[in-house]
């Protein structure tokens, strides 16, 4: 098996190449020792031969500025990296060919073997100009393969030309030696290297490579040479970039003939015009997001009420199919519900996932980042910011690793503290049943429905939280560093609807597969709990039923229901709930709700499960979905519903701020390296949840 690194400046097409090249043969990790995503995908060829495909972060050179780029540059840099591969994939976007080169340039001079893939070909031919790829892979001294990632075209030939023999580059691309001449030969006698460039990095980066933390000998005598050489690592790569763009230049007046034609306004320049306006940029942006949460609630209802329907069946099915016992009440109300619990939101997180990938593919999501800087930097973030921010739509954990980018440590601390307060895909669930709950489906403002409305409010919230959090923040934390804003904003592109699929597929894989276990595993533990009580409780309970006469002369249905709300209260489950309610009843909440509060803090979305098998195990009924129990819920103090417009905001707004993910408060730990951080998180986000929660209920009852 041959080990391929795909490497390219940000939105070059790289990862639309990488879906086309491995299709569902993919998987997601993390590259040892970083919190780095780490993309690997299998190409599977006619004759049976297999390349492993890495698909590295982006980056414009290999002087590494951030988390991102610094897995780039070990991977490539660093031949003892496990990932260091065999053979590189450079991945250029032909409309912008003399910016990318710039890092084609530095790969070639690491004397590595080298294909350099010009993608987006066809927006080069759309223009109008034409590209040598065969004068431009002579000049370079590599194989040079033009292709449309997105269209597929010319992936065959990329693929024919993986299984032949990849010489190395025989000639340097620039002379990096006249640069440094003697530090470099010194740097040569120590390490053994392919390049005079490789030990230019070395010169440059010599604390960024693994090797030397296991040569410690050979890092000191390094060390000695650089001091002794006094040697401005700025000035050395000033003078290479001005070495190498000497070169680029003349190659691409050799390589490139631009069309004579006057250039028009591109159809790009017309709708950045619109929305990127200071004005009308920021009301589409409502108007998408708006779209987009009126369209989960009403695309999602039929699916979600098919599957609910098949769980009720599936319930009802296996309780009069399997003997009463322990394991047909473990199979019903612990497993069985704790599944439902999962499967009903998939329509939702698939739908939810669906819009950010359009977002993202057709370049609309760095148009956001671009209006939204000059407004979140007077909160203490930046335009890189919005991009965790957005992405903590879905979910908060590889939102956080995405502040990475961010190079000012005040900013990235900022985004990575306030990203939690964005709505995840995790809330999601909570949401949608505690809305559907007291808002009715049928209650509409015009064309518009009351509950898509009230979705969009609460992740609007999670937003306005998130950034006066961090306008507190701005003010608490001290920092120099200056801040700093560039992104390339891509041309505008249709959505890429493989690429899409392949991303809803992925996420409702992982949602299905890593929340779906936590959700049953406290699923099957609450099913016990609630089930069972200490001594013989549940006993005394049968007795007092038994011997009145007043029981008996009711429906049957009637005390059943009456004794196992009875026994659900006296079980372990129910003393937990007791235990904490004197804290939550302020808020509305109950003892039931406090349960699922409780298990929820290893992830938000136990608390659908939670519920689901509280109410299954206090309810006889397995005819009812888990939304009709709670409806049916009444307050023993007032005779009312439980769950109110006021105790439904309440927890609605909880959910809303409360830090209640395992995951989150780790990634936090690991990305800032500290555990205050997590520890400051979880306190200020309580707080908020239990005041706000707190304020509304106290208003609204």
């Amino acid at each position: 098996m041959i080990k391929i690194a795909l490497v390219g400046n940000p939105n070059s097409g790289k990862s639309t190449l990488f879906n086309a090249l491995t299709g569902l043969h993919q998987k997601t990790g993390n590259f040892p020792g970083v919190t780095v995503d780490k993309k690997v995908g299998h190409i599977k060829f006619e004759n049976g031969a297999v390349a492993e495909l890495v698909d590295l972060p982006g980056t414009y050179s290999l002087y590494p500025k951030s988390l991102d780029e610094q897995v780039a540059f070990e991977v490539l840099c660093d031949p003892a990296n496990e990932d260091h591969p065999d053979l590189t994939i450079v991945v250029a976007d032909a409309s912008n060919l003399k910016r990318n080169l710039f890092l084609v340039s530095q790969i070639i001079d690491l004397k590595i073997p080298v294909i350099l893939v010009l993608n987006m070909m066809d927006m080069v031919e759309k223009e109008g100009d034409v590209i040598d790829t065969i004068r431009l892979s002579e000049r370079l001294g590599v194989k040079t393969i033009g292709l449309s990632a997105r269209n597929k075209d010319g992936v065959e030939e990329l693929l024919h030309a993986i299984l032949q023999p990849i010489p190395v580059p025989q000639y340097d691309f620039i002379d990096v030696k006249k640069i440094a001449p003697d530090l470099i030969d010194r740097v040569r006698s120590v390490v053994k290297v392919n390049s005079d460039f490789s030990a230019f990095q070395i010169i440059n980066n010599l604390n960024e490579i693994d090797y030397f933390e296991k040569h410690k000998d050979k890092k000191n005598k390094i060390e000695d040479a650089l001091n002794t050489f006094i040697i401005d690592k700025n000035q050395l790569q000033q003078k290479e970039s001005v070495e190498r763009y000497k070169v680029i230049n003349r190659l691409v007046e050799e390589c490139i003939t631009h069309s004579s034609a006057i250039k028009t306004e591109t159809f790009t320049h017309k709708l950045d015009s619109i929305l990127t306006h200071r004005v009308w940029g920021y009301a589409i942006f409502l108007l998408v997001l708006f779209f987009i949460f009126q369209t989960i609630f009403f695309l999602a209802a039929y699916p979600m009420d098919w599957i609910e329907s098949m769980f009720v069946s599936i319930s009802e099915w296996a309780s009069n199919s399997m003997p009463p016992g322990e394991l047909s009440n473990l199979i019903v109300n612990g497993i069985i519900a704790g599944l439902s619990g999962v499967v009903i939101f998939i329509p939702q997180i698939a739908l939810l996932f669906a819009f950010i990938a359009i977002l993202e593919d057709t370049g609309y999501m760095a148009r956001v980042s671009f209006i939204m800087d000059k407004m979140l930097r007077k909160f203490g973030l930046n335009g890189r910011s919005v991009i965790p921010l957005i992405s903590g739509v879905a979910c908060a954990v590889p939102a956080i690793m995405s502040a990475r980018t961010i190079s000012n440590w005040k900013e990235r601390i900022i985004t990575i503290m306030v990203t939690p307060l964005m709505s995840c895909s995790a809330r999601l669930p909570v949401y949608t049943l505690l809305i559907s709950l007291v808002i009715p489906q049928d209650e509409k403002l015009g064309f518009f429905n009351y509950q898509g409305m009230i979705l969009m409010a609460l992740y609007l919230v999670g937003f306005l939280a998130a950034v006066f959090a961090a306008l507190v923040m701005k003010w608490i934390l001290k920092a120099k560093e200056k801040s700093y804003f560039i992104m390339e904003l891509p041309v505008y592109r249709t959505p890429q609807w493989r690429n899409v699929g392949l991303t809803i597929y992925e996420k409702v894989k992982i949602f299905l597969w890593d929340a779906g276990k936590i959700i049953v595993a406290i699923s099957v533990i609450l099913w016990f709990l609630s089930s069972h009580a200490p001594a013989d409780r549940f006993d005394q309970i049968d007795k007092k039923y038994e011997g009145h006469v007043i029981w008996k002369e009711l429906d049957s249905e009637i005390v059943e229901a009456k004794i196992a709300s009875e026994k659900l209260e006296a079980s372990y489950a129910g003393i937990i709930g007791k235990s904490i309610e004197p804290v939550i009843a302020p808020l509305g909440f109950d003892w039931k709700i406090g349960i699922s509060l409780v298990t929820s803090f290893a992830a938000r979305e136990v608390f659908v499960g939670t519920m689901a098998t509280i109410y299954s195990v206090g309810d006889a009924d397995n005819t009812q979905s888990i939304q009709d129990k709670m409806r049916a819920e009444l307050d023993l103090k007032t005779g009312l519903p439980k769950f109110t417009i006021a105790v439904g905001f309440s927890l609605l707004l909880f959910y809303a701020f409360a830090m209640q993910c395992m995951s989150t408060l780790a990634i936090v730990y690991r990305e800032t390296k500290h555990i205050k951080w997590p520890l400051i998180q979880f306190t200020y986000m309580s707080v908020l949840a239990y005041l706000a929660s707190l304020l509304v209920y106290q208003l609204m009852k």
